[in-house]
């Protein structure tokens, strides 16, 4: 059996780890997409926004986002048999905001959304969605990476996407020669 770096505490490594106010100013220059990941749990809606989520296989289809392990609304989504990721528009920055907050009803208005297929949230005016059957969940660090098979999508609004960039939402400008 080979030991890896996740087998060990941090005590044990051969150097020291970054510290975390460092690697969060570090990792803040890189842009992330921003998605709400949304599912109903008895009944009762539930969803947390999510700048972690990518793209993971192509055969399976399969999605994963990071959540971390405090979360209090991670409970409510993993009880559920299925989730629903919505994937953000540019303008939707309040959006994003409020599924961020504790303490709030992030479905009463002016959050818009309807049932799913299979009874997910689907949040109105989001560039796409994917609807998900719980396929792995792994604990890593301080967080749970959640892989999803995807079961359905849909693409509703392919205009610009919501970002999250130096611990602010924004917007895609294209560069001015359409070159990326």
């Amino acid at each position: 059996m080979t030991d890896t770096l996740a087998d060990r505490t941090t005590d044990d490594l051969p150097g020291a780890a970054v510290a975390a106010f460092r690697f969060r100013k570090t990792l803040a220059v890189h842009a992330n997409g921003v998605v709400i990941i949304t599912a109903q749990s008895g009944g009762t809606p539930a969803g947390l926004t999510a700048t972690s989520f990518s793209s993971v296989s192509l055969e399976p289809p399969l999605v994963s986002f990071y959540v971390d392990r405090a979360s209090t609304t991670w409970p409510l989504l993993s009880a559920a048999d299925h989730f629903a990721v919505n994937i953000l528009a540019s303008d939707q920055a309040d959006l994003a905001a409020r599924f961020a907050r504790k303490g709030v009803d992030r479905f009463a208005p002016p959050t818009r959304w309807r049932p799913g297929p299979l009874g997910a949230p689907l949040l109105d005016d989001v560039s796409a969605h994917l609807v998900c059957l719980p396929y792995e969940t792994a604990v890593v660090g301080d967080h749970l990476l959640v892989v999803g098979l995807v079961t359905d999508a849909g693409v509703h609004h392919p205009g610009r996407p919501l970002l999250y960039h130096q611990g602010r939402f924004g917007r895609f400008l294209a560069h001015p020669d359409g070159r990326s």
